[in-house]
Parts: C-alpha cells; sequence; structure tokens
C-alpha cells in the first residue's frame, strides 16, 4: 500500500471580532461596564456617544502578552520602576471617553490616577480612532504595534505627534524589541531578548583602568 505525505495545513489569521453601537449615553455605557462585570474577553472603548465592543483574537492577545513580557524584562534588567495595570479601564466622563488599553504602565510607585504609556496592538482595521480617546483620557505616551513596527505617539498639549524614540524610555531601542516578538514562543523571545540586553550592556561598560606598576 503506498501513502502520500501531506504538509500540516496553515493556519488562517484569526481576526478580532467588533461591534460599535450608536447613541450610547454615558449612563448607558456605565451600566454595560457594571453588567459585564470583571469578566474579560470583550473590551470596551466609547468616544462621543459611540461604544465600540472588541474580542481580541488569539494572535493579538499573543502579541500584545509578548510585547508585555519583553517590556517587563527591558525594565528589570534596566532597573527602572515599571509597574503593568493590564487592560485598566480609563475614563473620562467629561469628557465622553473610555477605553481599555491592551496594556498600560506606570512609570512610577504607588497608585496612579492614569498610566503613563499604553501599548495598542492593531490587528484588524477600523474601530474607533484610539488616540482621540487617549488624547481625552490625558495618558502621555501611546504604542501601537502595527504590522511588525511600534509606533510611538506622545501627548503634546492636546494633541499627539508621531516621535521615533519613546520619551518615557529613551534608551529603549524599540526596533530592537519589535525584532524579538514571537507570539508563538514567548519565553525563548524573553530570553533571547535579555541575552541582547545584557550583551549591550556589556559593551556599555567602562573598561577598568590598568593599575599595574610598569
Amino acid at each position: 500500500m503506498s501513502g502520500t505525505t501531506t504538509a500540516p495545513p496553515h493556519t488562517a489569521r484569526a481576526e478580532d471580532q467588533r461591534v460599535t453601537l450608536s447613541d450610547v449615553s454615558w449612563a448607558d455605557f456605565e451600566l454595560i461596564l457594571q453588567i459585564r462585570g470583571d469578566r474579560g474577553g470583550v473590551r470596551l472603548t466609547y468616544l462621543n456617544g459611540v461604544l465600540e465592543l472588541m474580542s481580541p483574537s488569539v494572535d493579538h492577545e499573543g502579541i500584545k502578552t509578548t510585547i508585555g513580557r519583553l517590556l517587563e524584562a527591558y525594565a528589570e534588567e534596566a532597573g527602572i520602576a515599571f509597574n503593568g495595570f493590564g487592560s485598566w479601564t480609563l475614563k473620562n466622563a467629561a469628557r465622553a471617553r473610555a477605553l481599555e488599553p491592551d496594556e498600560c504602565y506606570s512609570l512610577t510607585t504607588g497608585r496612579p490616577a492614569r498610566p503613563d504609556l499604553a501599548v495598542e496592538v492593531v490587528w484588524t482595521s477600523g474601530g474607533i480612532d484610539k488616540l482621540d480617546v487617549y488624547r481625552g483620557l490625558g495618558v502621555t505616551e501611546v504604542w501601537f504595534w502595527r504590522e511588525g513596527v511600534i509606533e510611538v505617539w506622545e501627548l503634546r498639549g492636546d494633541r499627539y505627534e508621531r516621535r521615533e524614540a519613546s520619551g518615557l524610555l529613551a534608551e529603549l531601542d524599540l526596533a530592537e524589541l519589535a525584532r524579538h516578538i514571537d507570539a508563538e514562543n514567548q519565553t525563548e523571545s524573553v530570553r533571547r531578548y535579555r541575552q541582547t540586553l545584557r550583551r549591550a550592556r556589556a559593551r556599555r561598560a567602562p573598561v577598568p583602568p590598568n593599575t599595574e606598576t610598569p
């Protein structure tokens, strides 16, 4: 009996699922938050009466988690304060804005009023303009991962401006971090990234003076 070898099927890209509702009052939004409670799986974004409910795909979640793990590894290696608050529900009723980031961080110790940094994975096109929401929430810096590249947006006054590097983490090489994102092998990604950081630190270390007597 003859046989053939079949290549494993290609895994299709898993898309986020998104539903948008219009004419939603702030009171209705708060009620929806209460009904959902602490159950995860659906992230909410609200902007001037428009409510978006987004269920992130496994690919989306894998990328955002890997970015978070790499950032935490960087902070540990650099010895800086870096507290994570996940998908903390950020709200500003007066400006009719609310949002749950993929990841968010404070660069100070203690309980912050709002995060300094938010990270968003752009996996499925469309939806509410999140920068407009973040602008009303006063988040200092927002990063968007998009097709393997991390974009940095910094809040200046009442608008965001694109930056080539992070103002909060000025020593961080974002291109290097992005190269280590492997959502299918997160632990190995972190291990390799730590090795890269340690090699770079060793190259920057000052050479001790020669104390030998001629």
